[in-house]
């Protein structure tokens, strides 16, 4: 057995399930798991997560070595692992969920609601992180009065902020109108430090409301509520590498 792709019995069992390291070793030990159809009672027993068949009371414990979480950030919630003051977005999940060490890969601000990604998968949050990767997020805004052409062009031909702020050229479809409000779809290649309120702000308006709806190619599930979660499924995960953006701004 290659002893680099070995994990402890009682860790594998843990990180697939709502099950603390301790409940695990109670149920090895009572003769409840089982390793390739025969029953073992030791915690440390090393199995290949990959190749061996673990159940554990006659449930197959099927492995994912990462998980991948979509969330329905609502207002006053941060985007962290944990907070001394806050409510976090860990402290939404439901307890089946917490088993990992997750975090979220990119950050809305406390008042932004909508799609959060929570994973344990460093390097895939950096893919999804990176300037480099220009990874669009797509973003519906309620601003406090209608848009303009030039507003629009300022937004597509990129702007400089007046503290000497480069951003990248942005795409905004206007949506119908809500009162004396209007409704925005922004869709950005980047994340900078309060982009949108900045980016409205820099041209006379203000940010009402705002809500992430995608993150590449993946829209957020609407029939998640807000602060419900949903794993985000195998076929799913390349859609968030993907770019939304309809033309190169």
């Amino acid at each position: 057995m290659d002893e680099k792709k070995t994990l402890r019995l009682d860790r594998l069992i843990s990180s697939q399930s709502s099950l603390s390291r301790n409940d695990v070793k109670k149920a090895v030990s009572q003769g409840r798991v089982t390793v390739n159809g025969a029953v073992t009672t030791k915690s440390d027993y090393k199995v290949n997560p990959e190749s061996d068949h673990v159940s554990l009371d006659g449930q197959f414990i099927e492995y994912a070595k990462y998980l991948y979480i979509m969330m329905n950030k609502p207002p006053g919630v941060l985007s962290a692992s944990r907070d001394k003051w806050d409510k976090t977005v860990i402290d939404l999940l439901p307890e089946e969920m917490r088993a990992r060490e997750l975090f979220p890969a990119g950050r809305l601000d406390k008042d932004t609601t909508g799609f959060v990604l929570l994973t344990d998968d460093g390097g895939f949050a950096h893919r999804i992180l990176s300037p480099k990767s220009h990874i669009s997020k797509t973003y519906e805004a309620i601003i406090d009065r209608p848009l303009t052409g030039r507003d629009i062009r300022q937004f597509e031909e990129g702007m400089v902020l007046a503290d000497g702020t480069t951003l990248l050229p942005a795409i905004v479809t206007t949506l119908p109108p809500h009162g004396d409000t209007q409704i925005v779809e922004i869709i950005l290649r980047e994340g900078k430090y309060h982009q949108i309120k900045r980016m409205i702000g820099a041209i006379g308006a203000r940010l009402i409301l705002l809500k992430r709806t995608k993150i590449g190619g993946l829209e957020l599930d609407k029939s998640l509520k807000e602060g419900d979660a949903r794993i985000i499924l195998h076929n799913e995960i390349e859609l968030l590498l993907c770019n939304s953006l309809d033309r190169n701004p």
